[in-house]
């Protein structure tokens, strides 16, 4: 398709986002073009218009953010077996080599050479986009356009949760951002008895009630380890999913995890810190995982499950929504934590 876009981009180093007019990209034989209808603005997209030290050190202007959307194919490679113009899609915006030790080990999502769209590559953030169709995924029936566009940090929320048992189990959630609140109804699909939930901002408090969290803790005045302990006879909880990267919410989960527990890290500190390995992991026999992405494509059937079923209902998560061209007032709010997911329709 020739012609020209809209494409919302990152120009040059510093803070904000320019919308810019493109040509829309030529497709190679492996990909297809995608009109997108839909786009969610991510944690990654803050960061990026910010312009802080993670993105100074990842992002290499000029490019096109955004990695969460849902949209239509329009287009396909000659290469292309499984997919039509018509079809409704999302995708992994992991680009994986499928040559590494990791990726012929059944650990794609922790591929060593991997290119991820809206971050090393021209993203969703734009009219239209070019994926492979080994990355594709095709939206079930009924499942609501702005749920398919929010796939990537759902799975994310899911993944985490399902990385370690978690029938029977209690849960304490500590981050109360839009990934940390989809954990809590995935924690109750995955027959959680309790799912508690450690957030400073009353919104995002009361989106993490709004979403089925059994009690909703502030940190900024109560003593998270204390009221754990008392819902849980005072054990501590079985899990500990870290969504906030904080380090006093990181240190407050080792204080809150019974012995043997499971501690699971998808947060990302802004810097190095310290742990007490005797402590924190070494004597009370802690597990601790690192959490990176979505499994390559078991957490995807499982979404497709949680939401086809009804299991999960997403609706409080979406917060906002903005037309592209007022991407800047969509960010602002974004950046205030006074959100769940920001839709750009």
């Amino acid at each position: 398709m020739k012609g020209n876009m809209k494409a919302l981009r990152k120009m040059k180093p510093g803070p904000g986002l320019e919308m810019q007019e493109v040509p829309i990209p030529a497709i190679k034989a492996n990909e297809v073009l995608i009109h997108v209808h839909i786009r969610a603005i991510c944690g990654t997209d803050l960061h990026i218009y910010k312009w802080d030290e993670w993105s100074q050190n990842r992002i290499k202007p000029p490019v096109t953010t955004g990695h969460e959307f849902y949209g239509e194919i329009v287009a396909t490679g000659v290469d292309v077996r499984h997919y039509t113009v018509g079809d409704l899609v999302t995708a992994e915006m992991h680009i994986v080599c499928n040559q590494c030790f990791q990726c012929r080990t059944g650990n794609a999502h922790l591929c060593e050479n991997v290119v991820i769209l809206g971050v090393d590559g021209d993203g969703c953030f734009a009219d239209y986009i070019a994926v492979p169709e080994s990355n594709l995924w095709r939206v079930p029936k009924g499942i609501d356009p702005e749920w398919a566009a929010v796939y990537d940090p759902f799975g994310n929320a899911v993944h985490t949760v399902m990385a370690g048992p978690t029938v029977g189990k209690t849960f304490l959630i500590l981050g109360g951002g839009p990934i940390g609140i989809a954990a809590i109804p995935v924690c109750k699909a995955a027959g959680a008895s309790l799912v508690l939930v450690s957030e400073v901002m009353p919104f995002r408090q009361e989106l993490a009630k709004k979403m089925g969290a059994d009690r909703v803790i502030d940190p900024a005045a109560e003593n998270v380890e204390e009221v754990v302990r008392e819902l849980t006879g005072g054990q501590g909880v079985d899990a500990v999913l870290e969504m906030s990267g904080h380090p006093a919410a990181i240190a407050q989960g080792f204080r809150s995890i019974r012995k043997n527990g499971r501690y699971s890290l998808l947060g990302i500190p802004a810097k190095p810190l310290s742990l007490d390995l005797a402590r924190d992991i070494i004597f009370p026999g802690v597990t601790v995982q690192g959490i990176n992405g979505r499994r390559m494509y078991e957490t995807w059937y499982q979404m497709d499950a949680l939401l086809v079923s009804g299991k999960v209902d997403l609706k409080p998560l979406i917060t906002h929504r903005f037309k592209m061209a007022d991407f800047a007032e969509a960010f602002a709010i974004g950046l205030s934590g006074n959100a769940g997911k920001i839709i750009l329709e």
